[in-house]
């Protein structure tokens, strides 16, 4: 009798001796789990605090800035002034280099995208840089597309001009201009387009009264070397 509760009591202490060493493993598998999780989540936060970015591709050329302003790319040829002397300025006037140039803005808050070569492509943000060629008339927010040599071709930008907000859309060929829409706080709605020394406006204009004074009009204006040679339009009532 006292040998098989002798032999009961062994067996319930052996099941014990499983449990608890099944509840070892256990807990022995997951306090890594859980420690490992808070390092994770004290290793990545939830925001990322940043001056820039500079994003470069396998060969170590900056492709994408990031920032506000953007950082400085020593392989971006819009701040590269020897570059710009060789690349553009012997395309134009000496005073371009001397007087023009130093005046453009580089720097913008946002996105920007180099091609492999260092040209401006993409700009996405607000104070966009000026154009390679002219200053704006007013900082733009919005976007810009160049070309391959970094000339602009097409943008779209929200402009504050004389206290007034003004919506532009514009596409550009080589050498200038070649279709623009603009809306603006200031009453002026127009559709122009431009080829060579033609261009045809659709929208709000001015044209010459009987007195010869300018008079606001809404319709159609085609001009010829800037001299009106056909219109269709009506007097633009307040």
């Amino acid at each position: 009798m006292g040998a098989l509760m002798t032999e009961s009591r062994f067996s319930r202490l052996e099941r014990r001796v499983r449990l608890l060493s099944l509840y070892a493993l256990l807990v022995s598998l997951a306090v890594p789990v859980v420690l490992l999780s808070g390092f994770s989540r004290r290793q990545v936060p939830e925001i990322l605090r940043v001056r820039g970015i500079i994003v470069e591709d396998s060969l170590g050329r900056a492709r994408i800035l990031i920032g506000a302003p953007i950082p400085y790319a020593r392989t971006r040829v819009r701040t590269d002034t020897a570059r710009v002397a060789r690349i553009w300025g012997k395309d134009f006037p000496p005073a371009y280099m001397q007087k023009w140039y130093p005046t453009y803005r580089n720097d913008m808050d946002g996105v920007l995208v180099l091609d492999s070569n260092g040209f401006d492509r993409v700009a996405i943000g607000q104070d966009l840089p000026d154009p390679n060629f002219g200053r704006r008339i007013a900082k733009s927010t919005g976007m810009l597309i160049n070309d391959s040599l970094g000339f602009e071709r097409t943008g779209y930008g929200l402009l504050r001009v004389d206290g007034k907000d003004r919506v532009v859309l514009g596409l550009d060929q080589q050498g200038g201009e070649a279709l623009t829409l603009v809306v603006d706080d200031a009453g002026r709605v127009g559709l122009t387009a431009s080829y060579r020394h033609h261009s045809l406006q659709l929208g709000t204009s001015t044209l010459p009264d009987s007195t010869g004074s300018s008079a606001p009009v809404f319709g159609l204006v085609v001009r010829d070397s800037g001299r009106i040679v056909n219109h269709a339009t009506a007097p633009l009532r307040p």
